[in-house]
């Protein structure tokens, strides 16, 4: 199953936890500290939300949650043939989550990822990395980490 995702930074995560558990009539699948996100069956979206990086209510990236490790690898065959892939991720940790991702930019400069979750994971980013989001777009996903 693919499902589009959408993250968006918080000013207060409480009361955005909040609403969009009344908005999609379900409660968040993942709740850290300054992170949370949806797994929306209707619509199919993940919604996620973080706190603490860039201003609220404002996009961070956008990105299509994949089921394998071989539909990422499939969708960087087909970005890299298109001239559209910008870095390739593997086994990295990012918004709680262990990841295999590729990540494009859009015309407009909004940072695509298609992704797929390995496993959980105890932080926002590893200790020492600096951020997950596109190359040169680093405020985008540099939320709090956990401790």
């Amino acid at each position: 199953m693919s499902r589009v995702q959408l993250a968006l930074n918080v000013g207060d995560l409480d009361a955005a936890v909040d609403f969009y558990t009344k908005l999609f009539r379900t409660a968040p699948a993942k709740v850290k500290p300054g992170y949370a996100n949806f797994a929306i069956a209707e619509p199919p979206l993940k919604l996620v939300l973080i706190a603490g990086a860039g201003t609220p209510g404002s996009l961070n990236h956008l990105g299509v949650e994949v089921g394998s490790v071989g539909e990422v690898s499939e969708a960087t065959a087909r970005l890299k043939n298109d001239g559209l892939i910008e870095r390739v991720e593997e086994a990295t940790t990012c918004c709680f989550a262990l990841q295999d991702k590729v990540w494009t930019t859009d015309p407009d400069g909004a940072p695509w990822e298609v992704y797929t979750v390995l496993a959980d994971a105890d932080v926002m980013l590893p200790p020492d990395s600096t951020c997950c989001a596109p190359a040169g777009q680093e405020e985008l996903c540099c939320g709090p980490t956990a401790s």
